[in-house]
């Protein structure tokens, strides 16, 4: 979220979006989605469907740019049309009643022992994200993931950066006790 010295504003891309430069947008898309991603994957907990939520929200966001009565605060606004629509894709899910599909196998044939364990890793990382409440798992993410600050998670997410830094402590605190190398091995 910190921008640039000398880029434009959130606020300056949302004014040239409803100028009708289209280029404004794609601007926003590059600079949120990685934030975005991270708060759809909190919620939704698979890559895939944080994929579609994130391709989704820009869609809405992008029909719905009148309605950004804070153009300044236009990344709490994005991550509010993320959050529901990932609520809305769970609820999809549960309805359906199906089990999202695995990954396709990459194998690599120089090296099948290091995908075999970089997949059984990533496996146990989102295990373990599972395992946080949906704020916590946000601020993670936001944080180690995108390099957010807390006063920029705070703003995001409304909640204070005290919060921001209890939701972080408390989540590494608990990640730190499900990915022991003594957890790992059972």
């Amino acid at each position: 979220m910190a921008q640039l010295r000398g880029a434009e504003s959130d606020a300056e891309f949302v004014r040239r979006i409803r100028a009708g430069d289209e280029g404004a947008f794609a601007c926003l898309v590059r600079r949120h989605f990685r934030a975005a991603f991270a708060v759809a994957l909190a919620i939704c907990g698979n890559r895939m469907d944080a994929e579609d939520v994130c391709q989704e929200a820009f869609v809405r966001s992008l029909e719905r740019i009148d309605s950004c009565r804070f153009p300044d605060r236009f990344s709490a606004w994005l991550f509010q049309i993320v959050r529901n629509q990932a609520l809305n894709c769970l609820e999809r899910l549960r309805v359906r009643g199906t089990e999202p599909l695995e990954e396709a196998d990459r194998t690599e044939a120089s090296a099948p022992e290091s995908q075999h364990e970089r997949r059984e890793l990533c496996r146990l990382l989102e295990g373990a994200l599972a395992q946080l409440s949906r704020t916590q798992r946000e601020v993670v993410l936001l944080h180690d993931l995108d390099g957010w600050t807390h006063r920029d998670i705070a703003t995001a997410l409304g909640i204070s950066e005290v919060m921001s830094r209890q939701h972080l402590f408390t989540a590494h605190k608990t990640l730190r006790a499900l990915l022991a190398p003594s957890t790992l091995k059972e």
